[in-house]
């Protein structure tokens, strides 16, 4: 089972989990932007953290046999605090790197005209930059918040094909399935989606269009429920071919829509899982992994 998992915050996980990830048949992940638990009070820590993103996480990821890639946004959440909008004048820049393959992530936390300022201007950036665009769906009165989505969506002139919206569920799901835009689930131990709720989605619905992530970040959360996923998908009838569309094909169709995803040497169904761990020669002082930057 070769699986892409198109939504983990890497940046908050730790390197036995690269290990975990790849001997599960992990082979590929795409991070996006994402708040960290706590204000940021700068720009200029917004731009260490992209350039950590963009930088040391894929040179880490790939120490462990795992391709990375980012998505780059203001984030909804910090989008209201005035302190954090000049991230919007910062962003162009970022966009024009070669592993981001997406703005994101963007769209609603609470609903509040700041953010949906914030999300109109960067589905302008995703279209003037050619990139496809994530949006995070909020937590609370989820069904109101992805109707508002769809509706900014079609107001930016952005096409449908290049949008997933994500942390759907049960409610949403029907909402979206009609417009376009690609459907994005993340599977959590308690809260979200489980495998069994997914199966039974993949069932209503079928597997186009359909993305399956952890969303793994620095919460109660799981970097290994996508293979789980695919397990649950096979105990339930689904075929070999129906579970590589969902984990592999699916995002690399649509994060492809970047032109900059490079799966080179890991898109073989029979390639081997990644690395078991670093490379040994060129550590320092016994470290455990590389040492990227000076």
């Amino acid at each position: 089972m070769r699986i892409f998992d198109p939504h983990i915050h890497m940046t908050s996980r730790t390197t036995d989990d690269y290990e975990r990830m790849a001997a599960a048949g992990i082979r590929a992940v795409v991070e996006p932007a994402f708040w960290l638990g706590q204000p940021r009070t700068s720009p200029d820590s917004f731009a260490d953290y992209f350039d950590s993103i963009i930088g040391w996480e894929p040179f880490r990821a790939g120490q462990f046999g795992v391709r990375h890639h980012a998505t780059i946004a203001l984030n909804p959440k910090e989008a209201n605090d005035p302190r954090c909008r000049p991230v919007l004048d910062l962003l162009p820049r970022y966009l024009e790197k070669d592993g981001v393959v997406a703005v994101g992530e963007i769209g609603y936390d609470s609903m509040t005209p700041e953010e949906d300022e914030a999300f109109a201007a960067q589905l302008a950036l995703a279209v003037a930059h050619d990139l496809p665009a994530m949006v995070h769906t909020p937590h609370r009165d989820k069904a109101r918040g992805v109707r508002r989505s769809l509706a900014v969506v079609a107001e930016s002139n952005i096409d449908p094909g290049r949008v997933v919206l994500d942390h759907l569920n049960e409610v949403t799901a029907g909402l979206v399935r009609d417009t376009g835009c690609w459907l994005g689930f993340s599977i959590y131990p308690d809260t979200k989606m489980s495998p069994p709720r997914m199966v039974e989605l993949l069932r209503l619905y079928g597997t186009e269009r359909m993305l399956v992530n952890s969303a793994a970040d620095w919460g109660r959360s799981d970097p290994l429920l996508t293979r789980a996923t695919g397990e649950a998908m096979l105990l339930a009838g689904f075929t070999d071919d129906d579970v590589d569309r969902v984990l592999w094909r699916n995002p690399a169709e649509f994060y492809g829509q970047s032109g900059r995803l490079d799966l080179t040497g890991l898109d073989d169904a029979d390639a081997p899982a990644g690395a078991a761990g670093p490379p040994a020669a060129g550590t320092f002082a016994g470290n455990s992994i590389l040492r990227g930057g000076s």
